[in-house]
């Protein structure tokens, strides 16, 4: 039994441990109780017990819908102080905040993504540790072959990906491939010299191959959300990428480009041949639906074709089931508005977003001699299929389950009125004069909220919403509000987070095929993408309003259907990363000890430029914009009391996007019509600042590459710095370590 060989987890906590992930377990409830002091390698020579291991470490390491960034996890795609350097969302932070620069040359309030804890729950080498030491244990002990190959090759793939968030970020780290010695205080052993990123690149594809070659070929029903052999090809593809990008390939070294290509065409047609595509390739449905239904649950068959690398969770309560056992996903909480529906406060999508997605003929909003383009107030007309599934607007259904709303707290008697198969979100906001409604730091009084404040437009992207789920509930509604209070009305739910996508594979593809000027296979990659999204083919070209390009213009083709496809996913930052996006990569001549290797040779030494941006924006570079939050402010004043709204009675007829087509191709309809004439007689759009302060976008050329804090150093006397950044361990001199250097 496994209890004999574990002195401080209860056996209780074992077995459950064993058998909770497919049904969704926390990540907390081993955090704080691995001992391994306490452990006897005779564990790792029964297969319970072993696989108890390996699950301890999918509940560590599995990406977290419900967090920001951190060493463990990369973006959701909630605000965090990476989406928060993008177009994505407003608020100043870290990497974007001009006062930041006080900061340098030390690492002063930079995320702390190289954790120096000596704590095994705590930092990146403790989850390395983690993994080597059950790789380990599980080799030297003696279970079958079968049984040995299965649990290495999940450990792999883990300790593979976590190198990857690494090195994605410093370039080049130490590279530790078995278990130090418990006294870190021992010098040697302990203290590991980085090594090149080229380096680790190798070594990340090793472990991704090794977990390759041992996962099974298939994994039974119950096991849906292992680590599969299409996941670690699809990393290796990210990887190559990564490596093949203008942040590590300066000079534009054709050799990554093919070295990409290979390794996600390899990972598509492993995929291909095994059952993965495009979700609802051929049955779009209505306004982009068949696209929205990838993020629901993923009992339909079809919906499993596209999740690639999967997080999964449920919607048991913590006050009916021990700990480790009920897992949930809160981001329907916070992207619902806090108002009787039971949200939060609400996910607030920039102006910036919501103008760049394409028009409904698949062309980019804003270019001169074009039929029609993006209406500044009508912006809701005639676009893209994904934009009416990516963001919640006046006038529009956004339906949940649950009509029970008597049962929230301090709600005044009249606003108990929600059901929530009929909800509408009314979205705009009114001021109580027009010297705040016309100022731009002033938040106005919201229609769909319970607090004083309206946030603007919504994201909706990942929700819940009863349009697309059949319907089917992923949120546990509590019979009683106050039986979990601190989740609050959608806490408890079991949307899965789909960290790789088969839409974000294909697009990898695409990218790489640039590389190598194989524009016609991109090109064809990016109308499969937009056959997907549901355009309709009575008004787009054959080709979905993209045009075959060079390769510069390609390359940016493929950049920007990434920000559409993949919006609000946590991947734009990274994408920004690799390309330089902030400067162009100009400035790295400023660099304290930048080698001249740090210039741009290749991509017209400026990226923006190579990639065909100018063209049709002056978005980019980004450093110097201010970004602003949508809102929809009403012409007509009016003092806030609970029920002071001056346009409730004038609102007409909801869209529903199941049936009401909201483009012009089509004959248009009398309720949408009624609702442009909304818009346009009661409604102003409103510029109101996001990034607060007249702080404009700051980027500092150090940031595409972090260095340590002096306290990682401290306890690794062989850490170099990173070029940039001050290096404590050698009397605040700039550090010495080049991530580009082979």
């Amino acid at each position: 039994m496994v209890k004999k060989y574990i002195y401080i987890i209860a056996s209780s906590v074992v077995l459950a441990a064993s058998v909770c992930l497919w049904t969704g377990c926390s990540t907390d409830f081993l955090e704080d109780k691995t001992d391994y002091s306490k452990l006897t390698p005779d564990i790792y020579n029964d297969y319970t017990g072993a696989l108890m291991r390996v699950h301890d470490i999918y509940l560590r390491m599995l990406p977290n819908a419900n967090t920001g960034v951190t060493y463990r996890w990369p973006s959701s795609g909630r605000s965090d102080v990476q989406t928060q350097a993008t177009e994505e969302y407003t608020g100043v932070g870290y990497y974007t905040d001009p006062k930041s620069s006080k900061n340098f040359p030390y690492m002063t309030g930079a995320p702390a993504l190289f954790n120096e804890s000596y704590k095994t729950s705590e930092s990146p080498y403790g989850e390395i540790r983690n993994c080597n030491d059950a790789i380990e244990g599980i080799s030297k002990g003696t279970l079958t072959d079968a049984q040995k190959k299965e649990l290495l090759g999940q450990l792999y793939f883990f300790r593979g990906w976590q190198y990857y968030l690494l090195v994605k970020t410093y370039g080049g780290v130490p590279i530790i491939d078995h278990v130090q010695a418990a006294d870190v205080s021992l010098v040697g052993d302990a203290t590991v010299p980085r090594s090149t990123t080229k380096k680790c690149i190798d070594f990340i594809c090793e472990d991704l191959e090794r977990a390759f070659a041992m996962l099974p070929a298939t994994w039974s029903s119950s096991d849906v959300g292992r680590i599969s052999r299409g996941a670690a090809l699809a990393v290796m593809g990210r990887v190559k990428l990564l490596y093949a990008s203008p942040l590590f390939n300066r000079g534009d070294d054709l050799s990554r480009w093919q070295e990409a290509y290979d390794a996600n065409k390899r990972a598509i047609e492993w995929l291909d041949a095994n059952g993965y595509g495009l979700a609802y390739l051929n049955e779009p449905g209505f306004n982009g639906a068949g696209w929205a239904k990838v993020f629901g649950g993923i009992a339909e068959a079809e919906v499993r074709k596209e999740a690639v690398l999967v997080t999964l969770y449920n919607m048991l309560n913590d006050s009916n089931a021990a700990n480790e056992t009920w897992r949930n996903n809160n981001r329907e909480q916070g992207l619902r508005p806090a108002n009787a529906t039971g949200g939060s406060t609400g996910t607030t999508a920039t102006a910036r977003m919501v103008d760049m997605f394409p028009m409904a003929d698949g062309k980019r909003p804003g270019f001169s001699n074009y039929p029609y383009s993006a209406d500044e107030l009508l912006f809701f007309k005639d676009r893209d299929p994904r934009f009416y599934r990516t963001f919640a607007f006046p006038g529009i259904y956004w339906r949940f389950d649950g009509s029970d709303t008597k049962s929230l707290p301090g709600l005044p008697a009249d606003a108990q009125v929600y059901n929530g198969e009929e909800y509408v979100l009314w979205n705009y906001a009114w001021y109580a004069d027009d010297a705040t409604r016309t100022t731009d730091t002033e938040k106005g009084f919201g229609a769909d909220k319970l607090g004083d404040k309206n946030l603007g437009m919504y994201v909706r992207k990942r929700s819940n919403d009863f349009d697309v789920t059949n319907p089917t509930r992923l949120y546990r509604w509590p019979a009683a509000f106050a039986e979990n209070a601190a989740a609050g009305l959608f806490g408890e739910g079991a949307m899965p987070h789909m960290e790789i996508r088969y839409a974000e594979v294909l697009l990898n593809l695409a990218e790489a095929a640039c590389g190598i000027s194989k524009m016609d296979e991109a090109f064809n990659i990016l109308k499969l993408i937009r056959q997907r999204a549901g355009y309709d083919q009575d008004i787009a070209t054959a080709d979905y309003g993209l045009v075959l390009g060079d390769r510069g213009t390609m390359f940016g083709d493929v950049l920007y259907e990434r920000q559409i496809e993949l919006a609000y996913e946590g991947k734009r930052f990274d994408d920004m990363r690799r390309w330089l996006l902030w400067d162009g990569g100009v400035n790295f001549s400023s660099v304290a000890g930048a080698p001249g290797s740090w210039s741009l040779a290749g991509f017209d030494g400026n990226t923006i430029m190579f990639l065909g941006y100018w063209a049709y924006t002056d978005s980019y570079p980004f450093n110097g914009q201010l970004r602003d939050n949508f809102e929809l402010a009403s012409k007509t004043t009016a003092a806030r009391n609970t029920d002071a709204d001056p346009l409730k009675s004038k609102r007409p007829a909801a869209l529903d996007l199941k049936v009401d087509t909201v483009t012009s191709h089509v004959a248009t309809t009398a309720k949408i019509t009624a609702l442009e004439n909304f818009y346009i007689n009661y409604l102003d759009r409103k510029k109101r600042r996001g990034d607060t302060e007249n702080r404009e976008v700051t980027f500092e050329p150090q940031y595409y590459f972090l260095g340590f804090s002096s306290g990682a150093q401290g306890r690794n006397p062989s850490l170099e710095q990173t070029i940039g950044w001050a290096d404590v361990k050698r009397g605040d001199a700039y550090g010495t370590f080049d991530p580009l250097a082979e």
